[in-house]
């Protein structure tokens, strides 16, 4: 075969080679990526009057709503260390001298397991929650978390945000 022949014969086989990675390439760049799969930080879980709700069942949201940088982060990390599942954080504009609950149910066993982790200073309000799961709200005057309970028994049947199994 001339050399000439051979050579127009490579460089169609690579120009063919060419164009088919080029199709591929544009069939996988303009193709969708896969699905978002959401899981939930928390999920409601119905529990029973006496039965113990301990820290890794209940999912606790921190909200800075005083000036020191970084405080809602510091507080869910001893949260987080305590045992609690990581929530939601972010800054609230209100006025909170040490640290407060906000929360629809004062009640909630939750509420209470968490508030004995925050000591005597906690201040519990009955109003809507800014996060997930038991939402507490730091002042600039807190420091640290109290001894508290590991956990508290549910005097009456109660539905509290805990992790997803899974």
């Amino acid at each position: 075969m001339a050399e000439g022949a051979r050579s127009a014969i490579t460089i169609s086989v690579l120009g063919l080679l060419l164009a088919l990675a080029a199709v591929w390439g544009w069939s996988a760049v303009t193709d969708p990526l896969p699905a978002k799969v959401d899981t939930p930080i928390c999920v409601d879980r119905a529990v029973e009057a006496g039965t113990k709700v301990f820290a890794e069942d209940v999912t606790v949201s921190v909200f800075n709503a005083g000036i020191r940088e970084g405080l809602a982060g510091r507080t869910m990390q001893l949260l987080t260390d305590d045992g609690f599942a990581e929530g939601t954080m972010g800054n609230v504009s209100a006025r909170v001298g040490v640290v407060q609950i906000w929360t629809l149910d004062p009640q909630s066993p939750a509420v209470r397991l968490v508030a004995s982790r925050l000591g005597t200073g906690v201040d519990i309000e009955r109003r809507e929650p800014p996060g997930v799961g038991v939402a507490v709200v730091v002042g600039d005057a807190f420091t640290d978390l109290a001894k508290g309970r590991r956990s508290v028994v549910a005097e009456d049947d109660a539905t509290i945000c805990s992790p997803p199994i899974g």
